[in-house]
């Protein structure tokens, strides 16, 4: 005859117990492949302050690693700067306008200087195109992330720990 498992403290059912259950999600190296390359395509989104919401909407929808997004996000923010200004000008090519009036020295200046009302007017297209261009690129980004990081990581798992 077993004896019943002891009761949970409340320490245990609200914090070790979820702590541990974000750890291990999504563990496989397929799910790991996957959680990067969808934490990528999340974390280089055209919209400052938008990337972490964005990293925990789409990680919980689809049960992802939490801390591996979240890190992955602050890791890529250098790139994202740079992909802002990919992504519109990409998006001007797509909707044919080829005023090319975005400069981010003048969006941060007109953001610091101005009106939201006056900002949205001047840069309102700017961010239409960059996220166009986000939207095309980004099945291609997760597809392209995936096929190259599944096999790497399979390999990586499979080779023995050190010391074991």
């Amino acid at each position: 005859m077993t004896t019943p498992a002891p009761p949970r403290s409340l320490w245990q059912r609200l914090g070790r117990a979820p702590l541990l259950a974000l750890l291990t999600q999504g563990t496989t190296p397929d799910r790991i492949a996957f959680t990067l390359a969808v934490g990528t395509a999340c974390s280089v989104f055209p919209f400052l302050g938008a990337t972490t919401a964005l990293n925990v909407g789409v990680g919980l929808w689809l049960r992802l690693n939490q801390l591996l997004l979240l890190g992955l996000n602050y890791l890529l923010t250098p790139v994202q700067l740079v992909m802002i200004f990919a992504y519109v000008r990409l998006g001007e090519w797509v909707w044919q306008d080829a005023d090319g009036h975005f400069s981010v020295a003048e969006m941060l200046r007109v953001f610091r200087e101005g009106s939201l009302a006056g900002f949205l007017q001047r840069f309102g297209w700017a961010g239409i195109h960059a996220f166009t261009s986000w939207l095309l690129t980004t099945p291609l980004l997760v597809a392209g992330l995936y096929a190259a990081l599944r096999p790497a990581l399979r390999r990586l798992a499979s080779k023995p720990a050190v010391g074991t």
